[in-house]
């Protein structure tokens, strides 16, 4: 029996056809990600995709890659091969230069300034921190721990700016409400638990220790995404 009849064969079992396995297996290679909280489209791609788990999780292993279910978060996440992924034991294989991500500066310094309000959140506790384990914070706060923490400031233009949250939002670490707004001081966006499977504690302790990140830095694919930068950018709304 080939793989595809396989895998057929097991699909039948669920009442999926491949063309539901495909497009499970295109979103999680298009955004390294599927969140089931994050509209109703990617709701039933993660209800789908927990009835073929297994398959899902073979299918990616056979190329090296790692699909990790988060049953508390309700999301799978894709690793590429030789990626740190925090909590768990290295895989064994080299990184492949391929499957690198060339992310901005400004990106990669936002995402650890949300690492460090998300863990401040949990500890803290209180009305900041969600039933859906979400860290409720503010624009302006999120600037200020750029400055402290990184010494890092916020692209200058509003549209930097906005294009900036929009690539997080789109990379689900960060949840904002439709009425959002920079210039409004009471606007809070929420930082998504997701955060935690992309910057570990030793990732954040590191960057809160080394020199503020140069310009044209870079930061591999499984460190944010598991898959190549073409992808990411083609990431399905």
């Amino acid at each position: 029996m080939t793989l595809n009849e396989t895998l057929n064969q097991q699909l039948a079992l669920q009442s999926l056809s491949l063309e539901r396995f495909r497009e499970i297996v295109g979103r999680l290679f298009a955004a390294g990600i599927v969140l089931r909280e994050e509209d109703g489209v990617e709701q039933r791609l993660y209800d789908d995709a927990r009835r073929i788990e297994t398959c899902l999780g073979d299918y990616f292993q056979l190329g090296g890659f790692r699909l990790e279910h988060n049953l508390k978060g309700e999301f799978f996440r894709l690793y590429a091969p030789g990626a740190e992924v925090p909590g768990l034991p290295e895989d064994g294989l080299e990184p492949v230069p391929g499957l690198r991500a060339r992310l901005s500066p400004d990106f990669v310094a936002a995402a650890l300034a949300l690492r460090f309000q998300y863990q401040q959140g949990l500890s803290e506790g209180g009305s900041r921190l969600t039933d859906a384990g979400e860290v409720l914070t503010r624009f302006e706060e999120l600037s200020a721990t750029l400055q402290t923490q990184l010494k890092r400031a916020l692209p200058p233009t509003n549209i930097e700016r906005q294009r900036l949250l929009n690539d997080l939002k789109r990379h689900r670490l960060i949840r904002l409400a439709a009425n959002f707004s920079m210039d409004d001081e009471d606007a809070l966006l929420a930082i998504r638990p997701t955060i935690l499977g992309i910057i570990s504690d030793d990732m954040l302790e590191a960057a809160l220790e080394s020199e503020p990140l140069p310009a044209g830095a870079e930061t591999e694919a499984a460190d944010l995404q598991a898959v190549a930068e073409e992808s990411i950018e083609g990431n399905i709304e």
